[in-house]
């Protein structure tokens, strides 16, 4: 299934993620595509806040590659791969372990290489105007339907 949705604005974004928040459990991943600027990060965050249920300080984790957020017992993992030249990098991060255990968002998903979940969500960000657009495509069945 894929779907493209129109996000307005900032506001309209974060309402996507907020719909999509409850949908998510331990082992789903979604991997953010798209160019600096895209949102990616505002995707998350949003989404992360949905999850936690308040509003939390969600940093880019641009520096510090992996936040991890405790979500009553599920983590959830917040990645953003844009420094690692290799997907080797990946494995040192403990990711391919936190895909089975926890919800990862993961910004520049294509620095994974073949480690790529094969149930992920993919979530591709675009300039449109003055707004985005967001196809979003994959995921485990029924993760993105009805979601508008």
């Amino acid at each position: 299934m894929e779907k493209t949705i129109f996000l307005q604005d900032e506001a309209a974004t974060d309402r996507l993620a907020a719909r999509l928040a409850p949908r998510l459990r331990a082992g789903d991943c979604i991997l953010l595509h798209g160019p600096v600027g895209a949102a990616k990060t505002s995707f998350a965050r949003s989404l992360i806040r949905a999850r936690l249920g308040r509003m939390e300080d969600v940093p880019s984790p641009s520096f510090t590659l992996v936040q991890i957020y405790d979500d009553d017992g599920t983590e959830i993992w917040h990645a953003d791969l844009y420094r690692l030249s290799h997907p080797d990098q990946v494995l040192e991060l403990g990711l391919p372990d936190a895909f089975a255990t926890a919800i990862c968002l993961v910004e520049w998903p294509d620095r994974l290489g073949s480690l790529v979940p094969p149930d992920a969500v993919n979530i591709v960000l675009s300039v449109d105007g003055e707004g985005r657009l967001a196809r979003l495509s994959g995921g485990r069945p029924g993760v993105l339907e009805g979601l508008e």
